[in-house]
């Protein structure tokens, strides 16, 4: 188990990707034993409200970390700077940040791959550099990755690249980081399925017959937190899909 960092008793957490959709469902779920610092690449409509509604439970701090900004990496080492001031070393970094373009083989140029890339692959990398440092010792880094490492989307090849790419790293920075921190992988299938999928159709793929929820990635989190034994190993979290 990873030392407290003695906020409220509670430990403190990074969420990169942790203002949107599938990051801000985390937030949420994990608000209620957690202190957060959750970054999304700008702020968005109505996220005043929703941190002040987030801040009455725990304690809250918001960074904005833009793959697209060239100056990302001083911005998140200044950021980190900040925090470790503050007292605030994490236990653990959750990578979420990412995308899910379609780009059909035949529509690749330079400049798409290079977006995709640089979001779902060069980011995450300059992400988990920084934040490395900046965890306490027993700490773990955690990163989401997708089912397309093992049954790539055709209409999807870049992303499933660049995913496939992360997984590499999880042994990898398994082996570089220890024993002072862990890293593990979580595969996913469909969680919060994207407007105009049919979640229906999901489910039948599936072994379960159900899509994923955030609560099941939430779940496989503080699993791994908790774990102190587990290091270097991707978790799958796809109903089966896989398999069906």
């Amino acid at each position: 188990m990873v030392e407290v960092d003695g906020s409220g008793g509670k430990p403190w957490w990074i969420l990169v990707g942790g203002r949107r959709r599938l990051g801000r469902a985390l937030a949420e779920l994990l608000a209620g034993d957690h202190n957060l610092v959750l970054t999304s690449s700008v702020p968005w409509e109505g996220e005043d409200a929703w941190t002040a509604e987030l801040a009455k439970q725990t304690q809250v701090r918001c960074l904005c970390w833009c793959a697209q900004d060239p100056d990302v990496v001083p911005t998140m080492m200044a950021d980190l700077a900040a925090l470790g001031a503050a007292g605030i070393a994490p236990a653990c970094a959750v990578l979420v940040s990412g995308t899910f373009p379609e780009s059909p083989l035949g529509q690749w140029d330079p400049a798409n791959l290079e977006a995709t890339w640089r979001t779902n692959l060069s980011f995450p990398l300059l992400a988990l550099q920084a934040m490395a440092p900046a965890l306490r010792d027993g700490g773990c880094l955690q990163i989401i990755l997708d089912i397309a490492i093992e049954q790539p989307f055709l209409k999807r090849l870049p992303y499933s690249a660049a995913k496939a790419g992360l997984a590499a790293l999880v042994p990898g920075l398994a082996r570089l980081l220890a024993p002072r921190l862990r890293v593990v992988g979580h595969a996913l299938g469909t969680v919060l399925p994207a407007p105009g999928t049919d979640p229906a159709d999901l489910a039948e793929r599936s072994l379960l017959k159900r899509v994923g929820e955030p609560a099941d990635l939430a779940r496989a989190l503080r699993f791994a937190a908790d774990s102190p034994y587990l290091t270097g190993a991707i978790l799958t979290l796809d109903g089966g899909t896989r398999l069906a």
